[in-house]
């Protein structure tokens, strides 16, 4: 897996099921450390929060 889009649902859901855990120092994957960005339909400069977005990217960095 290197890039994934999901809705801002199944972003929760990842994190409710555990399938995406934070350690505090990051995001961790099926074994894989993550990124997480936020994808919006608006220019970003007028945006507050980014939690709002309507969809997200998971990007794979590497193994744990």
């Amino acid at each position: 897996m290197k890039e994934v889009i999901v809705s801002r649902e199944e972003l929760i859901n990842m994190f409710e099921n555990e399938d995406i855990i934070d350690t505090g120092k990051g995001w961790i994957m099926h074994g894989y450390t993550i990124e997480i960005v936020a994808l919006h339909e608006v220019d970003p400069k007028f945006l507050q929060d980014i939690t709002n977005a309507k969809s997200y990217k998971i990007i794979t960095k590497g193994k744990r």
